[in-house]
């Protein structure tokens, strides 16, 4: 089932959600081109900054940590991207991070991992390289997700000039990737007893730029929303050794206008269940599910953060209708990440200048 999003006046909506009285308040501010930020178990926030600074937020002070990344690449769309704490983290304080390595002529995302001893890192270490280098700076794609089993999945971009490599099972660019904590590659991968070792890390194809990455612990299914091109970002239910179809199947079109391909579905290839043309740029999401009850009116729902139409969105995963509700008004602008905190609240990443993170708490 496809859900077109054609237009936002276009869109099915609920105007009382959440129907919970709420406030808004700011707990990080003056950020430089932050990504995305997690919460520690005894409310200190880490928020990343593009420029490999990790901002850290707790008791209403902060301040700015250099992580010392190895060849970080801050250029176009790359740098420190995303964060994510150890299934762990209570004993080892390690803490995960997404970042664009190398240069201009060689690139590619890495993922490191480092620990947290509440006032600083440890020097970084690298846990898993994309395999494949590319030229240019943009679509690194970067978002982390910590599986049940506790294998790391996370996101490569297509590189933007590489389109056609996301077809390709041994090229990493415009797949989904999945590696244990150690970076070693689990057994049950797809792909993993390819001859050719760049595809045992691959766990599904065809994407483009996936900036969302979530776990629906209610109905045990892994979720993921990317960006389009002029139109054609998606929501997908993601399942291991599938084909997303970009760029042989979209409802995008290029920037100029152009189509990239005449098709829009292809088989062998998933339809996504929900399309927005014209585009919304998701960035961050999360998932407010049946462990979450600050906000019981959002149960089931996806919260979806957006870069153009700069709302927060909550699109329902339980009613069959994906519907979309833009929800928390005050909070205007380009939105980067969101999240949910350990007491159920919600926190929401702004990029834009005067970049600040809020949290949303129900009264």
């Amino acid at each position: 089932m496809l859900i077109s999003l054609f237009g936002m006046s276009s869109v099915a909506a609920k105007e009382n959600l959440p129907s919970e009285d709420y406030q808004v308040r700011t707990i990080a501010s003056g950020l430089n081109s932050p990504w995305s930020m997690a919460e520690l178990p005894d409310g200190t926030w880490l928020i990343t900054e593009r420029d490999g600074h990790v901002v850290v937020a707790k008791d209403g002070q902060q301040w700015r940590i250099n992580l010392g990344l190895d060849g970080l690449y801050v250029a176009g769309q790359g740098g420190l991207l995303d964060v994510v704490l150890s299934p762990d983290f209570e004993q080892s304080k390690e803490v995960l991070f997404s970042y664009a390595q190398g240069g201009l002529k060689a690139n590619r995302l890495v993922i490191a991992k480092a620990v947290f001893d509440g006032e600083g890192f440890s020097k970084p270490e690298i846990v898993y390289q994309v395999a494949t280098d590319k030229d240019t700076p943009q679509h690194y794609a970067g978002r982390v997700l910590i599986l049940p089993d506790n294998s790391i999945l996370f996101s490569s971009g297509d590189g933007f000039d590489y389109r056609e490599q996301a077809q390709v099972v041994t090229n990493q660019l415009g797949k989904i990737l999945r590696v244990n904590l150690d970076g070693s590659i689990p057994s049950d991968n797809p792909y993993s007893t390819h001859q050719d070792s760049s595809a045992h890390a691959v766990y599904s194809i065809g994407h483009r730029n996936p900036q969302g990455l979530v776990y629906d612990y209610d109905a045990q299914r892994i979720v993921s929303h990317e960006h389009g091109p002029k139109g054609g970002d998606e929501l997908n239910f993601l399942v291991a050794g599938k084909n997303y179809g970009w760029p042989v199947a979209t409802y995008g079109r290029d920037y100029s206008g152009a189509r990239i391909s005449p098709f829009t579905e292809y088989e062998g290839m998933e339809q996504p269940f929900v399309n927005w043309t014209p585009s919304i740029a998701p960035s961050g999401m999360v998932y407010y599910g049946s462990k979450a009850s600050a906000f019981a009116s959002l149960q089931g729902h996806v919260l979806i953060s957006t870069l153009v139409d700069r709302k927060l969105y909550a699109v329902s995963l339980a009613d069959g209708k994906f519907t979309q509700t833009h929800v928390f008004p005050e909070l205007a602008g380009r939105l980067r990440d969101v999240v949910i905190t350990r007491n159920g609240n919600l926190a929401v990443l702004g990029d834009a200048g005067g970049a600040e993170l809020r949290l949303v708490t129900a009264q």
